[in-house]
């Protein structure tokens, strides 16, 4: 099964690391400017952002996909 997720850069990592490495890398000022979500701009924490990423999955690609670039960077 590990095989199979060679070429995944997100494998093993879960939403919780990455929205927290996303508010740690730009604070949740520039993370809802970014990725203009309520759960980002509004009264933001990591427990509703989960809770909404997990139920919306164009947010949650939006999301994995910020956090790759960052670790780019």
């Amino acid at each position: 099964m590990s095989e199979q997720q060679v070429n995944n850069p997100l494998h093993g990592v879960t939403l919780e690391k990455i929205v927290n490495s996303l508010v740690e890398y730009y604070g949740w000022e520039e993370l809802g400017v970014r990725i203009d979500i309520r759960c980002f701009n509004n009264d933001p924490s990591v427990k509703s952002s989960l809770k909404f990423l997990r139920r919306t999955p164009w947010a949650r690609k939006k999301v994995e996909r910020l956090y790759l670039a960052t670790q780019k960077d």
